[in-house]
């Protein structure tokens, strides 16, 4: 009996041994697989983050952040209002932000930038407007950048840019004025500085 016993305590000692090694592999396998979709994730998710730019046409404003002044971007699409701080959103753009200079702005940027759903072919006009210059400096150099996204592209890019100097309060300039193709190609001979009044919602 004696060596009975004997034989059962080695036989349960090596099933456990072998019970912690399976169940400390199985834990290991697991870690594995939970871990193999972040540590490569499928092309469709990210398409999917590329897919997710908010715009196709994008038209920035960018001045001085030391300033305390108020520039107003305003565009227009092609047979769409005038978009701009008094009116934020048309058929085609959205003004993202109205950037009041310092005046209710934690980031402390000077920038607004606004957004286009789809590239509709024609004319698009881009102008700036001083409507406040509190730190009474003079002239506010205005940067404006305009980037387009082809309907089937993954990025942005940049077509055109222009800096402006504006002078004195309600003053508006026509930054540039340019034509897209379908396509969402810049029109060659398209770019002008042509005078074009936005702002009919100001008042």
């Amino acid at each position: 009996m004696q060596g009975l016993d004997q034989f059962d305590d080695e036989d349960v000692n090596g099933t456990v041994f072998r019970d912690v090694i399976t169940l400390a592999l199985c834990g290991f396998v697991a870690v594995v697989i939970l871990l193999l979709p972040h540590l490569n994730p499928k092309q469709e998710a990210k398409a999917a983050v590329a897919s997710t730019v908010p715009g196709n046409v994008m038209i920035e404003a960018r001045w001085a952040d030391e300033l305390d002044s108020d520039i107003d971007l305003w565009v227009q699409a092609p047979g769409d209002v005038p978009v701009g701080y008094s009116n934020k959103s048309g058929v085609i753009f959205n003004l993202l932000r109205d950037d009041l200079g310092r005046n209710a702005d934690p980031t402390q940027l000077n920038y607004e930038v606004t957004y286009s759903r789809g590239v509709p072919p024609g004319e698009y006009a881009v102008n700036l407007h001083m409507y406040r210059n509190k730190s009474k400096v003079s002239p506010v150099k205005v940067t404006v950048v305009t980037s387009v996204k082809k309907p089937n592209s993954e990025s942005a890019k940049q077509i055109l840019t222009s800096s402006v100097d504006l002078m004195v309060e309600n003053q508006e300039t026509t930054v540039y004025r340019f034509k897209l193709t379908e396509a969402g190609e810049l029109v060659p001979g398209s770019v002008n500085s042509l005078p074009k009044p936005l702002r009919k919602w100001r008042q």
